[in-house]
């Protein structure tokens, strides 16, 4: 498919927190009406690439603080004309504060998260009680958590951290399922860890406001 637009003009595919105001109003972020799912920490975007195509009545936000590679996302969204799909460029604790208005999510996916591997680092895990609480102000009734890690260590703790926290119930996380090709994984990590044989640790959880 040909693209009339310049690869480095990836705007609106890719934005950043500072070129934008919050908070967002979704109807006129995206043109539509339909639901928004946000990626959290998104990479090099194949959940967003894939989920997309295949969900076009809903609207797809990636936020992926390191810019380089959140551009590469995006270039790829932008060749594949995906107008359901964006990039957001920044700090997801950020972004959930100031720019995510509250009951108005779908979905939240967080991927593969940096796990801080040294104990005296894991204040910087993504995953807290403030963001457990951030991701409960953002979603919807009804709205899903999804969390994929192949940290065991970090998996028994976001579990920990779901399962206290009273709005949500834990469901029935889906099973691993044989990629039809090389495509055919919720993530490029996902893809390269399962190669080497790492065993996948995957979580769902539903809010009930």
């Amino acid at each position: 498919m040909s693209c009339s637009k310049p690869i480095h003009d990836l705007k609106p595919f890719f934005q950043t927190l500072e070129d934008l105001e919050g908070p967002f109003n979704w109807s006129a972020f995206f043109g539509n009406e339909n639901p928004v799912v946000l990626d959290v920490g998104a990479g090099r975007g194949l959940f967003l690439f894939n989920s997309s195509g295949a969900s076009p009545h809903k609207n797809f936000l990636g936020m992926e603080i390191d810019y380089r590679e959140g551009r590469r996302a995006a270039t790829r969204l932008l060749k594949a004309d995906r107008s359901n799909a964006r990039v957001l460029g920044g700090d997801a604790r950020i972004a959930f504060d100031k720019f995510i208005p509250d009951s108005s999510i779908s979905e939240v996916h967080v991927y593969f998260p940096d796990p801080w591997w040294k104990k005296r680092h894991h204040k910087h895990r993504i995953f807290t009680d403030v963001f457990v609480k951030q991701i409960t102000k953002a979603l919807k009734n009804g709205g899903a958590l999804h969390f994929w890690t192949d940290v065991e260590e970090y998996f028994e703790r976001v579990r920990d951290l779901m399962d206290h926290a009273s709005q949500f119930t834990r469901r029935e996380a889906p099973e691993e399922q044989l990629p039809e090709h090389d495509m055919d994984f919720q993530t490029s990590f996902e893809r390269k860890k399962r190669k080497e044989g790492w065993k996948i640790h995957r979580g769902l959880w539903e809010l009930q406001k």
